[in-house]
């Protein structure tokens, strides 16, 4: 199922999130006042996996960041993991915070 879902940027809770079926798929995020935001926790509900949904929430909030001109740090593995596998969004992490990982 591959449906596109709208984002919303939910600034009071501090998160990005989906609104499926009365489910909120979300990251948590921190943004500082020098225009870095630290995205720290992904969370899909487990009736929402293994559709596609973590990776569209994540590369639209990765669009959404883009577009606000910040700087990433990606702490969250899930985050982390899809920008290794979609070195396009590697530029906006900044160096000192993307760990290569070793290929197997």
């Amino acid at each position: 199922m591959n449906e596109d879902y709208g984002l919303t940027d939910n600034t009071e809770k501090h998160q990005y999130e989906f609104h499926i079926e009365g489910l909120v798929p979300r990251i948590e995020y921190i943004k500082t006042n020098n225009g870095e935001i630290y995205l720290t926790h992904t969370e899909v509900p487990y009736a929402l996996e293994r559709r596609g949904v973590g990776s569209q929430l994540v590369k639209k909030a990765l669009q959404d960041i883009e577009k606000q001109n910040l700087r990433l740090i990606p702490l969250c593995p899930f985050v982390a993991k899809y920008i290794q596998r979609n070195p396009e969004w590697k530029k906006m992490v900044m160096k000192e915070h993307y760990i290569e990982q070793p290929q197997a």
